[in-house]
């Protein structure tokens, strides 16, 4: 535990002062009643009340002593820890377009893309994860970070729902999807940096072309590791009727496996073909055997205020102490 305000703890010291002149002055200068000999009172015995005298002080002084605790602001202990540990930086690369929604995948291929990268990521504890969304565009849904758990938190938010109501362009930009996630990558000190793509189709969109993309990566020394997600021949995808309503048609799987195995080549990865979701596992298992550099890691927790325990032994101790002063240890005068 630390104190926001370790300077109110010396107040304390008063209670020194107040002690002595408790048990040293002030009995010194209560009323008595003179009378000829206390010879009759030497053997009588002390009642629990005579005894006890002694309580309104010490709850007074505990009362003060938590008031003072509570002032110097007591917090749970930051824990600051620096260790080296083996992991890579890792950004995933993830196509959303509408194509995603095809069902050869349980229940479709992005929701089981996300299980399956959700599961990989759990596992990597030490790596430095990010996350790269892309359709006709893309953008960086969560820069590399050790926080795992608010990573997963925004795997959540991974569908396709953007490309189908227009808030994005749908398409496949695959270059695009690369060039950003190589953008997180760029300033990576790790030995081994890499980005898992993971598309259902081939490119066509965006202002950077897959393979260009796949140049700056290796320009930057950053594997790309390509995953190619759709059975042979079609599948079943929900196509939405005008008037509402989902009509389910077979589509044929166009992947450009040719362009993904280019991409995995010229940048040092490897091309990965998976037609289900056992397969997608089976690939994301693969990749965490990845060669592992060493990297520093800050592990830190948060301050949480911790006074009002102590706040509520002083307002017990006050009360108490009143009650007590005022009813059966009551002084006359």
């Amino acid at each position: 535990m630390e104190f926001v305000n370790p300077a109110c703890l010396l107040l304390l010291l008063l209670l020194i002062p107040y002690g002595l002149w408790f048990f040293l002055l002030r009995g010194k200068r209560e009323p008595s009643m003179k009378i000829p000999s206390v010879e009759a009172y030497q053997y009588a015995a002390k009642s629990l009340r005579q005894r006890l005298m002694w309580l309104p002080f010490a709850l007074r002084a505990l009362c003060f002593a938590m008031v003072v605790v509570v002032l110097a602001r007591p917090q749970s202990t930051n824990s600051w820890n620096d260790s080296e540990v083996e992991g890579i930086d890792i950004m995933l690369a993830m196509d959303i377009s509408t194509s995603m929604l095809a069902m050869d995948f349980k229940p479709d291929r992005v929701q089981a893309a996300r299980m399956v990268a959700t599961d990989f990521v759990s596992r990597q504890k030490h790596d430095n994860i990010g996350l790269t969304i892309f359709a006709g565009e893309a953008f960086t849904q969560c820069p590399l970070t050790t926080d795992h758990e608010a990573l997963l938190q925004l795997f959540t938010n991974i569908s396709c729902d953007l490309p189908a109501t227009g808030m994005i362009d749908d398409g496949t930009a695959i270059g695009m999807g690369i060039a950003n996630a190589v953008s997180r990558l760029k300033d990576s000190k790790t030995k081994s940096k890499i980005v898992i793509l993971l598309t259902d189709g081939s490119n066509n969109m965006g202002e950077i072309s897959p393979l260009t993309a796949a140049e700056m990566a290796k320009a930057l020394g950053i594997r790309v590791y390509t995953i190619g997600v759709g059975t042979n021949g079609t599948a079943r995808f929900p196509y939405p009727l005008p008037g509402g309503g989902v009509q389910y048609v077979n589509m044929p799987v166009e992947i450009d496996t040719r362009m993904l195995k280019d991409i995995a080549s010229i940048t040092g990865g490897k091309f990965y073909r998976a037609t289900n979701n056992a397969e997608l596992e089976q690939i994301y298992e693969d990749i965490s055997k990845l060669e592992k550099s060493r990297i520093m890691v800050t592990n830190y927790t948060k301050r949480h205020e911790v006074y009002h325990l102590f706040a509520l032994i002083a307002l017990i101790a006050l009360l108490l102490e009143l009650l007590l002063s005022n009813t059966w240890l009551k002084k006359i005068p």
